[in-house]
């Protein structure tokens, strides 16, 4: 089986199977029990007739459903599905992970979606069985049960940290959802928390296999000095959130379990911060899914076989991740590296412990002052921060693939290989080819591939809907030096 996964048999043959590919991507409600589960609960499997399959959480819970003690279905990784559909649900979802109903309410959600908050309501209650309070609400129990079996925070600071109003507000929710109160939840951790006083240290969750040391490593040669460090098993990075600086560490552990520590301003941003560093790894992907088909391609096969779980980067925020692949343009990795990290230096902003990327209005007033390169370049450098800073151009996680493509594309000195992998990194798009990209194509090259744009991107339509990842494996089968007859204007990803 490969995602996505609907039809009723299909979804009962997982359950029956246990099958943990399928965590996250929807729950099993059982009315003679009144409670809902995930796939891979070790319960006994239920009846067909008592079971109800829901796409979240927040959905089976509306339906007056309470989550299973047993197998937790909240501490799941999180649903491929709001990446690999581009639809105003997928779109609601992931802006709800990044925190915009704490932030801008119901009404805010609406308007960058371009609903009325009533019809965006009936459209999300239709689509996901849940409207948007209720889907915030499950995330924002999530996410206290994450930091209270994770951390030793105090209840009342896991409370605000998960974006609930107030503390009454999260007790009430956590006994309705998980039939347990925060206390009661916390003490049936199965570890002590490790986080030492003031560290907030998390296990994340995600769908193995995992190519952990190709993300580090890509990390690793992209890091701008100041802002990002990066070894073979941890990457950190200094961000700006809502509610001020933050910073956060992503290691990997002997038993290959991902660590998150993190440190942030204010309480509120952790429940987003969090998000980010999930689309940073691609930790909500379903790696088995990819991988199968993929496989299923000859030339790919051995692509596939020799790194399993590949994962697609994601971005620590959009605005700076356009100014990356805008600087990182027909220039190599360490070139672009090099430019970054002196624009970060003259223009960013200095933390107790470390940088922050510059903002784009800082960009737009002085970038011309610290760029360096062609007039053309450099001026559509500035002009694009300064778009972004007035808001004329507008670029998130909750955009639509089409409309933010054609948005950038209209915005002078950026083509279709930034517009393309802006969408890639920006909104988790799976479905992107560079065809554009030297070393992509000098991937294809040695991997068997087509080496020219027409033959690939007509090749590559069989890895739909998957071919960003299949972009990932030919970036990583690129020879040391691309062959001479591959040209292209870009020479490596950002």
């Amino acid at each position: 089986m490969s995602f996505p996964v609907t039809d009723f048999d299909e979804r009962y043959r997982a359950i029956s199977a246990r099958d943990t590919r399928f965590d996250g991507q929807f729950v099993t409600a059982v009315s003679s029990t009144g409670i809902y589960c995930r796939p891979s609960c070790p319960a006994r499997t239920p009846k067909p007739q008592n079971v109800t399959f829901y796409p979240t959480s927040a959905a089976a819970h509306e339906a007056g459903f309470r989550a299973c003690k047993r197998c937790l279905p909240e501490a799941a990784p999180g649903s491929p599905a709001w990446d690999l559909r581009s639809d105003v649900a997928a779109r609601a979802m992931r802006l709800i992970a990044s925190g915009v109903i704490e932030r801008e309410g119901v009404s805010g959600l609406a308007v960058r979606l371009g609903y009325s908050t009533r019809h965006l309501t009936r459209l999300l209650s239709t689509e996901l069985g849940a409207g948007p309070l209720a889907l915030a609400r499950a995330h924002r129990a999530h996410t206290a049960r994450m930091l209270l079996v994770g951390t030793d925070m105090q209840i009342s600071d896991v409370a605000f940290s998960a974006g609930f109003a107030s503390i009454r507000q999260c007790n009430d929710t956590i006994r309705e959802v998980f039939g347990l109160t925060p206390g009661e939840l916390r003490a049936r951790r199965k570890m002590p928390a490790s986080a030492a006083p003031g560290a907030i240290d998390l296990v994340l969750p995600y769908r193995g296999p995992f190519d952990a040391a190709g993300i580090f490593h890509w990390m690793a040669a992209r890091a701008v000095s100041g802002v990002e460090e990066a070894t073979a098993t941890s990457f950190s990075r200094h961000l700006r959130m809502a509610g001020g600086a933050a910073w956060f560490e992503v290691s990997q552990d002997a038993t290959e379990r991902l660590h998150l520590r993190a440190r942030v301003a204010q309480l509120g941003d952790l429940a987003p911060l969090v998000s980010t560093v999930r689309r940073i790894f691609d930790l909500d992907a379903d790696p088995l899914a990819v991988d199968q088909a993929l496989s299923a391609n000859p030339e790919l096969a051995p692509l596939v076989a020799r790194t399993p779980g590949i994962r697609v980067p994601g971005s620590a925020d959009p605005h700076e991740m356009l100014i990356r692949a805008m600087i990182g343009q027909q220039i190599t990795v360490i070139a672009a590296r090099t430019a970054l990290t002196a624009l970060t230096e003259a223009l960013g902003e200095r933390t107790e412990k470390g940088l922050l990327f510059p903002t784009m209005s800082a960009i737009a007033e002085h970038g011309a002052e610290v760029l360096r390169g062609p007039g053309a370049r450099i001026r559509a450098i500035v002009g694009a921060a300064s778009a972004l800073a007035d808001g004329s151009l507008p670029l998130t996680v909750g955009d639509d693939g089409v409309e933010q493509r054609a948005a950038l594309l209209a915005m002078p000195g950026i083509g279709p290989w930034t517009a393309d992998y802006v969408r890639m990194r920006v909104l988790g798009d799976p479905d992107v080819l560079l065809p554009g990209d030297v070393a992509l194509r000098a991937g294809a090259a040695a991997s068997g591939l087509p080496g020219e744009p027409g033959p690939l991107i007509s090749w590559a339509e069989r890895a739909a809907p998957w071919r960003s990842y299949l972009s990932a494996h030919l970036w990583r089968a690129a020879p040391a030096r691309p062959v001479r007859r591959v040209r292209a204007p870009q020479t490596s990803p950002l």
